[in-house]
């Protein structure tokens, strides 16, 4: 009897949540055409909402995986990382936290034109924005110590940056060169007349012996 009253009570409480997540899609729709102008609004915190980002950028609800795009795309649109350095999706009269594994986008597909200090490197994401590398959108890179590899980071808007996908960070270091900053040659690639260092070239060195 106490299970039953307890499943009861859990399915009242997914169904509450759920209803609660209808009608944040309802607010968000009104608000997310596009990227919605989420640095300008100011509204209370709601609390925290059971959804996830995973790393490989797949958005989970409940412990479900959200298969409509769509609404990974509504959702997308009103996102915003704070100074805290947690991640909400935000509407004019709401905000509410959710979890990020690691980036909340992923870059899956790169395009580069032109070359020197002209070349432009474009990514498109998982939730279909399209960013151009350069001064406002820098590329970082950090080093996966665990693994030994690199992980290359876009920055697609505000505080939010887009992971780039392995094959494409391939792709991106084909394009690299060595580029002496500040007195010191490093492998880096360039974009929109900015320079990215990804490692000292010595290190690179090092690495392919």
């Amino acid at each position: 009897m106490s299970e039953h009253f307890e499943h009861r009570e859990q399915s009242l409480a997914d169904a509450t949540e759920a209803r609660g997540l209808e009608a944040l899609i309802s607010r968000a729709a009104r608000a997310g055409k596009g990227a919605a102008p989420v640095e300008r609004w100011n509204p209370d915190f709601c609390g925290d909402l059971d959804m996830e980002i995973k790393a490989d950028g797949t958005w989970f609800y409940l412990g479900t995986p959200i298969g409509r795009m769509p609404l990974v795309q509504l959702f997308s649109s009103v996102l915003r990382k704070d100074a805290d350095g947690r991640t909400y999706l935000v509407t004019p009269v709401e905000k509410v936290g959710i979890r990020v594994a690691d980036a909340p986008f992923i870059a899956v597909e790169m395009n580069v034109s032109g070359s020197g200090d002209q070349q432009v490197i474009t990514f498109r994401t998982n939730v279909g924005d399209v960013v151009e590398a350069g001064p406002e959108r820098p590329l970082r890179f950090v080093d996966e110590n665990e693994t030994g590899g690199l992980k290359p980071y876009v920055l697609v808007r505000g505080r939010l940056e887009a992971l780039v996908a392995r094959p494409v960070m391939y792709e991106l270091v084909e394009h690299a060169e060595e580029i002496e900053i500040d007195g010191r040659m490093m492998f880096a690639v360039r974009s929109r007349g900015a320079v990215f260092a990804i490692m000292p070239a010595d290190q690179l060195k090092r690495l392919s012996a």
